[in-house]
């Protein structure tokens, strides 16, 4: 029998790609049952696109505040669309 691989990317190599709206399409239905203890005053995005943006980009290896913003302005428009985010260009810059 031979040996199995110690690394998991040649069993990966060979599965097929999921988009984001499949794995993580779910993810703000999952979090829009959340309270949000903010006041109203000062609340520019909801708390679901808000918690949905952070779990993401700390799933994909963004770890502080700054490294997560980081995530969120370069995220490409079709994944921000998929996530519930409005794509960079829609956003209003100061």
């Amino acid at each position: 029998m031979p040996a199995l691989p110690s690394s998991l990317i040649s069993s990966l190599s060979c599965a097929s790609a999921l988009t984001v709206a499949e794995t993580a399409g779910g993810l703000p239905e999952a979090l829009a049952g959340l309270p949000d203890p903010r006041a109203r005053r000062g609340v520019r995005h909801r708390l679901t696109v808000v918690v949905t943006a952070a779990v993401c980009a700390v799933v994909a290896g963004y770890r502080s505040y700054a490294a997560i913003a980081e995530w969120v302005a370069d995220v490409p428009a079709t994944t921000a669309l998929a996530l519930g985010m409005a794509p960079t260009g829609a956003r209003r810059r100061r």
